[in-house]
């Protein structure tokens, strides 16, 4: 097992996370991908927040527009055309790697009993909410989580692009 390659945010990082969110960043122990300005675009968050709750959901979209572009490929309702990729055996199986390496990931952070076992998006058998997959894959890198890479495909929003309202400024970049 290896350490996600990420170091622990600074504070202007974790300004930049909360201002994305509207709400104070919560549990964040490393930026797990960045916009092309540099800016976070996902977040490493720790499975037990200091209040306690569980929090299976350790790659967690940040970026706005990329959210956005999620929620847009929920709405028009592609999750069930993506669930029926699981029906390959070869994509069936990618996923379910997917699935161990996140597990393997969020639990260099700590140990959960009450999230054991459960990743993130409806992995391994299930295609549930498309911002933790985009998430884990930006993360990741592409290969790793062929669903998560299949619908940053399908969106409108990329990576390569900076959609940042002010790109970078936050970081002083």
């Amino acid at each position: 097992m290896t350490t996600p390659p990420f170091a622990p945010p600074t504070d202007a990082e974790l300004a930049v996370v909360s201002a994305q969110l509207g709400r104070e960043a919560r549990g964040v122990v490393g930026i797990a991908a960045r916009c092309v300005c540099g800016n976070p675009t996902v977040v490493a968050t720790l499975p037990r927040l200091s209040d306690g709750s569980p929090f299976p959901t350790f790659y967690y979209l940040t970026h706005p527009a990329a959210a956005a572009a999620m929620s847009t490929l929920e709405a028009d309702h592609v999750m069930p055309e993506l669930a029926l990729l699981l029906d390959d055996e070869d994509v069936a199986a990618a996923y379910l790697r997917a699935h161990q390496a996140y597990l393997a990931d969020r639990a260099q952070f700590g140990d959960v009993p009450e999230i054991a076992g459960v990743s993130a998006g409806g992995m391994p058998t299930r295609v549930k909410c498309l911002h933790a997959l985009a998430g884990h894959a930006l993360a990741a890198g592409e290969g790793v989580n062929p669903i998560g890479d299949e619908a940053l495909r399908r969106s409108r929003w990329s990576a390569e692009r900076c959609e940042c309202v002010e790109p970078g400024a936050a970081l002083g970049r």
